[in-house]
């Protein structure tokens, strides 16, 4: 241990404690990126939590013990390791996290029905229908988040006309919907609340706009139907137009326009019709009379009533009729038709279609263009023309252009992606490591420059061979010495010895002196040389 207690001593305090702070410093910065860096990879466990939720959530996950992080002012994101994200989302849903803060019909699982009021019980019904009703419209796509408001008119006796009930619902999107999904909304929510109509629901999203309105009436609902519906066609043909032809000139170098004019008269026509020649026998009725009559003999007179009256007159000749009648009913076959044709049928078809030309690789390198020859043109036209339905009597125009847009087709690259390629387009999580990574490492630059290189400088700036000499008089009082010279006090009494000393000394410092002089020479040889100029000059 005496060469380490030596050399501990020799050090001196001073730069031991230096020594002992730089040690520290590095060993817990070197251990903050270490843990920094080995920490596992957090990804989003749910997002735009409410602060109910968020605190089931946090909750649970410390009594599984498993890391995470919130951020957000009431802890709206709850952040946990990347691997583990798909087993804790099962987990908690299975326990019903997060509920978004609504209620549904488990609000009748908590409390005493016996001891409830029947307000209580209808407010809670209406509760548990409005947390439901949001619960379904959020499993639809781009609805990040619903709020359902009823109003259900209480029903009063010994009145006849009752208010419809009526329904308000607040929407917080990722996107837009499309008018299919507004109206599919406003049907769930009509089909689950007995007596709403699908007008009488008004649908608003997070910015205030009017997705639907509750208070229109049925023209101005119609109205609005049939605007869809020519949108909805106009955005059907102009697809298949668009893949059609960008199929011949590539993708991107077609622009399609469609406008169609739509019918909106409603028309219902009937007709009869009757088939003489087609005769269906119905009835038939046969009729057969006969009679016999005679001449007088039936007569009552009072010439036959006379005893021997009839005894000289000769018998009457008899009178024999018979009738047959019959009657055959037909039926004619008739044909009765009533044909009914909706509004929103196809009136005109006006479709504009625009094509680029072609590219080749010019005498310079550069691409040239070219315009398209006209037979492709017409061949364009036709398959226009098929994909669309197109007719004449109808009065359907269709145009169709070449023309040169205004910015050449990007030039492919069908090689495969070098290493630089693939790291220039890396992933998002790629690139937040990278950043990271880039980060720390700048902090460690920046302590090593700032505080490891001047402790160090520090440390070493003292030479530890240097000599230690304080010129001294008697009692130990300084009286000289040279600048950055150590202290060394003469208490010896005898004048030889002590003349010795300062002799010895006065050596040290002439000879530290001369190294200093040699130091600055060359440290600075061309300064030296000028002043050396100067003093021949002077001299």
């Amino acid at each position: 241990m005496k060469p380490v207690l030596d050399l501990v001593a020799k050090l001196g305090p001073a730069r031991l404690a230096a020594m002992g702070a730089v040690t520290l410093t590095l060993i817990g910065f070197f251990a903050f990126i270490i843990l920094r860096v080995s920490r596992p990879d957090m990804g989003v466990l749910f997002a735009d939590l409410s602060a109910q939720d968020s605190a089931a959530v946090i909750r649970e996950l410390d009594a599984r013990g498993i890391r995470y992080e919130s951020r957000g002012d009431t802890g709206q994101t709850v952040m946990a390791p990347r691997p583990d994200l798909a087993r804790l989302r099962m987990d908690l849903a299975g326990k019903g996290l997060p509920s978004q803060g609504g209620v549904g019909y488990e609000i009748f699982d908590k409390g005493d029905a016996f001891s409830s009021t029947n307000f209580v019980q209808n407010v809670n019904h209406l509760r548990a229908l409005e947390g439901e009703l949001a619960r379904s419209i959020r499993a639809i796509g781009r609805v990040q988040a619903a709020r359902v408001h009823l109003v259900m008119p209480e029903r009063r006796l010994f009145e006849r006309d009752r208010e419809a009930p009526s329904a308000a619902i607040v929407l917080k999107l990722m996107g837009d919907l499309d008018p299919g999904q507004v109206r599919a909304i406003r049907h769930l929510a009509a089909s689950s609340v007995e007596g709403l109509r699908p007008d009488r629901v008004s649908i608003v999203d997070e910015r205030g706009r009017l997705l639907a309105d509750g208070a229109r009436g049925a023209e101005v609902e119609a109205g609005a139907a049939f605007e869809e519906k020519q949108v909805g066609l106009e955005r059907r043909l102009r697809s298949q137009i668009e893949e059609i032809v960008a199929g011949i000139v590539g993708p991107g170098r077609t622009r399609v326009q469609v406008s169609a004019q739509l019918d909106t008269n409603r028309i219902e026509s009937r007709s009869e019709t009757f088939d003489p020649e087609s005769r269906v026998v119905r009835s038939s009725q046969t009729r057969t009379e006969s009679a016999l009559t005679g001449g007088g003999e039936g007569q009552v007179t009072v010439g036959n009533e006379l005893p021997g009256a009839n005894q000289d007159k000769p018998q009457a000749q008899k009178d024999q009729t018979s009738k047959n009648e019959e009657t055959t009913n037909y039926e004619i076959s008739r044909v009765t038709k009533t044909e009914v044709t909706e509004g929103g049928r196809i009136k005109r078809l006006s479709v504009a279609v625009l094509v680029d030309g072609t590219y080749a690789p010019g005498p310079d390198g550069k691409p040239a263009y070219s315009p398209r020859p006209a037979a492709e043109i017409e061949r364009i036209t036709a398959l226009v023309r098929s994909a669309v339905g197109f007719d004449k009597a109808r009065g359907d125009q269709i145009e169709v252009a070449n023309l040169r847009f205004a910015e050449a087709p990007p030039v492919p690259d069908f090689g495969e992606p070098t290493l630089v390629q693939s790291l220039l387009s890396p992933s998002k999580e790629d690139v937040m490591r990278l950043v990271e990574l880039g980060v720390l490492a700048l902090l460690t630059l920046v302590v090593l420059l700032a505080v490891v290189r001047p402790l160090l400088r520090q440390v070493l700036a003292a030479d530890p061979d240097a000599p230690e000499a304080l010129i001294a008089g008697p009692g130990g009082i300084a009286e000289g010495g040279a600048p950055g010279a150590a202290t060394l006090t003469i208490t010896t009494d005898n004048p030889a010895t002590r003349l010795m000393e300062y002799a010895k000394i006065n050596g040290q410092v002439q000879a530290e002196t001369v190294q200093r002089v040699v130091d600055m020479v060359r440290a600075s040889p061309s300064e030296t040389a000028e002043v050396l100029r100067n003093w021949i000059q002077e001299s």
